[in-house]
């Protein structure tokens, strides 16, 4: 893949543009971000994860808040937890504050994570997961080829949207009551725009 277009995609990118790539360009091009009860939650369950530390928990060293890095792929961010089993084979853990809900915007972030992860250390990962912390359950994700494919779609989607200029159109969908940016992005506007063209 080509990096010489501009600088690296933030890992989180991923994910805002698999959710809502109007939801991208908002946090990542306009530098708006606005706080709602989703976001604060998450910000509360981050505020270990943010922490860089390295723990020994049962044979298994926790990695907290490990950089990551992928000169292919063009990608920079951290991951939440990484860990090492006794063969230093790293798993990477998601860490996000609902409960499960089998989430593309989700598994795509991890795969990212995973990219970087076996250009750092030269290995394979084949599975991570993601921890939802209202339910206290894991999700296995399989970091199979469908995954790699779309991440890596997603990672050239994500390059376009940053080295163009339009804002793309808001998802109009039930997204949109999720989401903190709805004041800023103005989906039923948008709505009303395209009715009345």
């Amino acid at each position: 893949m080509d990096t010489d277009r501009g600088e690296p995609i933030p890992l989180s990118a991923l994910q805002h543009y698999a959710f809502c790539p109007r939801q991208c360009a908002l946090i990542h091009l306009d530098r708006i971000w606005e706080e709602n009860l989703y976001t604060l939650r998450g910000k509360r369950l981050h505020e270990r994860s943010d922490q860089p530390e390295a723990v020994l928990r049962d044979g298994v060293r926790l990695e907290y808040a490990l950089p990551l890095w992928s000169e292919q792929y063009g990608l920079i961010g951290k991951a939440d937890v990484v860990e090492f089993d006794d063969h230093d084979r790293p798993y990477p853990v998601e860490y996000k504050s609902g409960r499960k809900k089998h989430r593309l915007a989700d598994r795509v972030q991890l795969a990212g994570q995973t990219l970087c992860l076996e250009e750092m250390l030269d290995c394979t990962i084949e599975e991570g997961a993601i921890f939802y912390h209202r339910s206290r359950r894991r999700e296995v994700v399989s970091i199979d080829a469908a995954l790699r494919e779309e991440t890596v779609r997603i990672i050239a989607a994500v390059r376009d949207l940053f080295s163009g200029e339009t804002l793309p159109p808001p998802c109009g969908d039930a997204r949109c009551r999720l989401c903190s940016l709805q004041d800023e992005c103005l989906p039923t506007l948008w709505d009303l725009i395209v009715e009345a063209g």
